[in-house]
């Protein structure tokens, strides 16, 4: 018995027991049976895996004046610079948030005694906000920097700040012409493409009474902007545009930088959305449907086998098979094509038919036809090495192959 335990406990090829060997080999004709759905599981998992990593990682956003988008009209440079001045930037994306960090601030400077040092920076962009919410906004903030307002904004501040114009085209910077202290201190300003704002305290005036890029009101607890391009990353290191946007919103311990989102949209003005429209077995169908068809390609994946020959018992003419080429190649207007076999076609039975071989190149099938024929190559190889490039320069050019050849043979 000692040499039978011996044998089964004795070491296989490798350093593994025979007994492992033994396991080891079914799984590995397992996964070779089923390569294919393991390959697929394995890509599947990687392709999971990936789309779970990137939808955790973080990341920046692409909205206009963003703090987190480094793009040329994001607004991260401004935010950061003032971060390190020791400004406490908060950006929010709703209002709820937005009220919250304002109560939150922390008292320190501010534009009047006794604020709470909040700076409320305001880019309503797509009017999403209503006279409630904006009034809202005014009152929390101590001092409230609003970018490019729409005329329904404006009226809601009610600090007689009315909508001017634009910029005339041509005026790429406009002085402060003023003697309010930020602008005089910023110098002068991109102008392209800027609104302009009527109010009593208004700077950078391309003319006598057409407004300005820059409106505050009397308190200064209001101050209007006309050009996004003053705080984006793109234009912050030109002219006085840094000087004047960080003084504008670095006056306060801390700056909420908002960026309404349709989220703010009051319930009265919001459209209703695809899951309120839709009826209540949709959810359950869905789901259903998903499951239905992931079954399905189940069903059919398994079906398909792998590809067999089997020899047909029909039998195709070869006549039938160069008239479908050519159907093909008509329909498809392949000229050159159609000449390349042609040429080859001719090129093979001249050969076989001077007895050149079959590896014989066409320069000497043309002077073995041409001594055949008692003509000169360049004769030859003006008909055998031409290029029809219309079809019906391939007609006739078909024609002189085949006189060709019965003159060849004829002989």
């Amino acid at each position: 018995m000692t040499p039978v335990l011996e044998s089964e406990n004795r070491p296989a090829p490798g350093g593994l027991p025979a007994a492992a060997g033994r396991t080891g080999r079914p799984l590995t004709a397992w996964i070779r049976r089923h390569r294919t759905w393991t390959v697929l599981i394995l890509v599947f998992s990687l392709g999971v895996g990936l789309t779970f990593l990137a939808q955790l990682s973080p990341r920046g956003d692409s909205n206009p004046l963003s703090t987190r988008n480094a793009a040329p009209e994001g607004g991260r440079a401004a935010a950061e610079i003032l971060r390190n001045q020791g400004v406490d930037v908060r950006q929010t994306d709703n209002l709820a948030d937005t009220l919250s960090a304002l109560d939150n601030a922390e008292p320190g400077l501010s534009v009047e005694p006794g604020g709470k040092g909040a700076t409320l920076l305001l880019y309503d962009r797509n009017g999403y906000l209503d006279r409630e919410q904006l009034q809202a906004l005014q009152q929390a903030a101590d001092k409230l920097v609003v970018i490019t307002p729409r005329l329904n904004t404006l009226s809601a501040f009610g600090d007689g700040i009315r909508p001017a114009g634009v910029v005339p085209a041509g005026l790429a910077t406009l002085d402060p012409g003023c003697e309010l202290d930020d602008p005089a201190a910023a110098g002068s300003v991109t102008a392209e493409s800027a609104y302009l704002y009527e109010a009593d305290r208004a700077c950078y005036e391309p003319a006598e009474g057409l407004g300005g890029l820059y409106a505050s009101s009397d308190d200064g607890r209001l101050v209007v902007l006309g050009s996004t391009r003053i705080v984006s990353n793109r234009a912050l290191d030109e002219h006085g545009n840094a000087a004047l946007a960080l003084r504008t919103l670095g006056a306060s311990d801390t700056l909420v930088w908002y960026l309404p989102g349709i989220a703010d949209v009051t319930v009265e003005d919001r459209p209703k959305t695809l899951d309120e429209l839709a009826p209540p077995w949709v959810a359950f169908l869905g789901p259903w449907l998903a499951l239905v068809a992931v079954l399905a390609m189940v069903w059919r994946g398994r079906r398909l086998g792998p590809l067999v020959f089997e020899p047909l018992s029909v039998v195709v003419k070869a006549v039938e098979t160069a008239e479908g080429r050519a159907r093909l190649y008509h329909d498809a207007h392949a000229v050159d094509r159609a000449a390349d076999n042609l040429r080859a076609g001719t090129l093979v039975r001249l050969a076989r038919f001077l007895r050149l071989g079959p590896d014989a190149e066409s320069t000497a099938i043309v002077h073995g036809a041409a001594r055949h024929l008692g003509r000169t190559p360049e004769e030859m190889a003006q008909v055998l090495e031409a290029r029809p490039r219309t079809e019906s320069e391939l007609v006739r050019w078909a024609q002189q192959l085949e006189s060709l050849e019965k003159e060849v043979t004829a002989r």
